[in-house]
């Protein structure tokens, strides 16, 4: 049987192999399931206290083990691991943080604007329910989630699918608890120097794939910890359920704030290989989105008036269908809205509909009012 061909470097199965990738850097992958991704990268950083690690993966047994596993290889001890940074509030990036946390009494880092749905979701649930079995829990969490309301385009909420919940409950012994989310002992703010690795890193707060996006650069060596921020073959999600007002042009400034930093030799991405040339890659990204508003002014007039999910389907295949990528699309439309290219009203139902004007954005180059 012929091996799979991964045409996204992100896709690819996590290798058991430990590399170093940048001096005093090791690279360890995770395992994870999430559409369009198949593992995650912890990196490891050394120093005279021991190690920190970044983005330990997502929550459940199988993460875990494989961390174990991977760190054992390197030498790296479990009791020597002092902080965790989190470069987000995604589960598959503060998954094992607390659990880390809880057997070393280790710092976590994140930016001190960290916040998490996932996390709240689990937090919130009464402690009386931990003796509950695991059916019991998971309705529980699916109604707790679907409380948050409906979406910012009107829609009812969706709760992640029942096979994700189930794995953020249950931690390696099999009974259902809690999934907690981290709670930051370290919360830096952008430009903040932080000592890991036996040299400083500098926080840069990069919102736009979430609010509290956090990348770490070490100018001295050219390394970049760029998190989801900047991924090497695909682009990262913009939600538009944030508490940004304009999520993409957020992410626009982010990309060209790292686009420009001087002497960048390496980019260490949360999925996928590491890589060079940053700025190229943050110009394409950048241009990736540039063409998705032009696919919805060029889609104007077929959908006048019409609900974020016929947006959606200008901008996504049938198979990508859902609520993350109407939240995307959502992203988009607002930030034609911000720029004066659409409008928008809200229906009887509580549905946002948006009217796209393609005539906007010509009138605007050539300089007309």
């Amino acid at each position: 049987m012929s091996e799979p061909i991964y045409r996204k470097q992100e896709q690819e199965p996590a290798s058991e192999e430990v590399t170093e990738v940048a001096p005093g850097v090791l690279r360890m992958m995770l395992p994870i399931s999430m559409p369009g991704l198949g593992h995650v990268n912890c990196y490891a950083l050394e120093d005279e206290r021991g190690f920190a690690l970044v983005d330990p993966g997502l929550p459940g047994e199988e993460s875990w083990t494989a961390l174990m596993t991977r760190m054992k290889s390197a030498g790296i001890p479990l009791r020597r691991v002092h902080t965790v940074v989190v470069t987000h509030s995604h589960p598959d990036h503060f998954g094992g943080s607390d659990q880390l946390r809880e057997e070393t009494g280790s710092e976590i880092l994140t930016h001190e604007s960290f916040k998490s749905l996932v996390a709240e979701t689990n937090d919130d649930l009464d402690l009386d329910f931990l003796e509950a079995d695991a059916d019991e829990l998971l309705e529980l969490w699916k109604r707790r989630w679907e409380s948050f309301g409906p979406t910012a385009w009107g829609t009812r909420r969706q709760p992640p699918p029942d096979e994700a919940i189930r794995r953020w409950m249950v931690l390696g012994d099999g009974n259902p608890r809690r999934f907690r989310g981290p709670t930051p002992t370290i919360r830096v703010a952008d430009r903040e120097a932080v000592r890991l690795g036996r040299r400083d890193w500098f926080a840069v707060h990069t919102p736009g794939h979430t609010c509290d996006h956090l990348c770490l650069w070490d100018p001295t060596n050219g390394v970049l910890l760029s998190g989801d921020h900047v991924l090497p073959t695909i682009t990262p999600h913009i939600a538009g359920s944030t508490d940004l007002a304009d999520p993409l042009a957020s992410f626009f400034r982010s990309l060209e704030r790292v686009g420009d930093f001087e002497g960048v030799e390496i980019a260490l991405p949360a999925h996928g290989h590491p890589f060079a040339a940053l700025r190229e890659r943050t110009q394409h990204i950048r241009q990736h989105h540039e063409e998705r508003l032009q696919l919805l002014r060029d889609a104007a007039d077929a959908n006048f008036d019409a609900p974020v999910e016929a947006w959606m389907k200008v901008l996504f295949k049938e198979r990508s269908w859902g609520e993350m990528a109407a939240s995307e699309t959502f992203a988009h439309l607002e930030h034609l809205r911000i720029a004066g290219e659409a409008g928008v009203r809200t229906d009887p139902e509580g549905l946002l509909r948006f009217t796209v004007d393609p005539h906007a954005r010509a009138a605007t180059v050539s300089g007309e009012a």
